[in-house]
């Protein structure tokens, strides 16, 4: 292969991978995704025309499958089952990203606003805000 054959394909290469057109896809966040904390895996799946997760798994559902959700502000709810519980909902798709959603916290019972942005075919960020600028981000992984 000549140089410049090479270095074409570089090109090529390098505009797929920087390719909006795929981080813009509204199904690029559907799937099953690792946590960074707690070992959480939570599936997002389509909810009407916006995203939603639910939590399959994590540290505290492998100790006990029972588990409740003790620390829910709100008493009525404390308990239900933590195992199959939505923890993603009212997202608004906005170009490459879902933004005024929301993101449940089971081990501090509070629900934060949140945004979800792909940054890549196997991963995510997930922001979740008291207020701004008070947020914190956290870095989702695909599951296979």
């Amino acid at each position: 292969m000549t140089l410049r054959k090479l270095a074409g394909v570089a090109v090529v290469s390098a505009a797929a991978f920087a390719n909006p057109a795929y981080a813009a896809s509204p199904d690029t966040v559907l799937g099953t995704w690792q946590t960074p904390t707690r070992h959480g895996v939570v599936e997002i799946t389509r909810c009407g025309e916006s995203i939603c997760g639910k939590l399959l798994e994590s540290d505290g559902i492998r100790d006990n499958a029972d588990l409740r959700d003790v620390n829910n502000k709100d008493e009525a709810k404390r308990a239900r089952r933590v195992k199959g519980l939505k923890m993603l909902g009212g997202f608004e798709r906005d170009d490459e990203k879902w933004t005024s959603g929301w993101v449940y916290n089971a081990e501090d019972g509070g629900t934060y606003k949140a945004t979800i942005t792909p940054t890549g075919t196997n991963t995510l960020k997930l922001k979740g805000c008291i207020v701004w600028p008070l947020c914190k981000t956290q870095t989702w992984t695909r599951m296979p």
